[in-house]
């Protein structure tokens, strides 16, 4: 048994990387959105919490948009479209250039990113507790560096 009250069976093949990151994101969305849906959104889905997520306040264009989330601009502009329509969003002249756009937060999509981080933040204190402080400082630590090791596979292949 592990510090987290896991039984390790040496003869069980472990779950590869991708596979656990994989679930542990779909888990983490299932119950964030069908959390938002009990407090009056349930028509945001996981791929506008990807705008939704790195939508500042005071708004920021689209472009901005698709470097925050990683995203392509073709992909943003379509969960742009969508959280329009769905009144989340607006799009407003951006003061600094009549020609370009900026995507601001509606009442409703200011609502909706306040709920979706009090969520999470409930989701992050649960495991916290699961783990103990040290435990889940070093879990998100190491999945932070892992992250952006991963993130940099390119330039490193490149290399050498």
């Amino acid at each position: 048994m592990n510090n987290w009250g896991v039984e390790m069976d040496a003869t069980a093949e472990e779950p590869d990387l991708g596979m656990l990151v994989g679930q542990l994101g779909r888990a983490l969305q299932e119950e964030l959105f069908a959390r938002l849906a009990e407090q009056g959104h349930p028509q945001v889905r996981p791929r506008h919490g990807t705008v939704l997520a790195v939508l500042p306040a005071s708004g920021v264009r689209a472009t901005e948009l698709a470097q925050r989330s990683g995203q392509h601009k073709q992909i943003v502009g379509v969960i742009v479209d969508e959280l329009e329509r769905l009144g989340y969003v607006r799009r407003e002249a951006d003061p600094a250039d009549r020609r370009a756009k900026l995507v601001v937060p509606t009442e409703t999509g200011l609502d909706e990113i306040d709920k979706a981080r009090a969520i999470l933040a409930r989701i992050e204190r649960r495991h916290r507790q699961e783990l103990g402080d040290d435990d889940y400082r070093i879990f998100k630590a190491a999945l932070g560096h892992i992250t952006r090791s991963q993130r940099a596979w390119q330039a490193h292949d490149r290399k050498g």
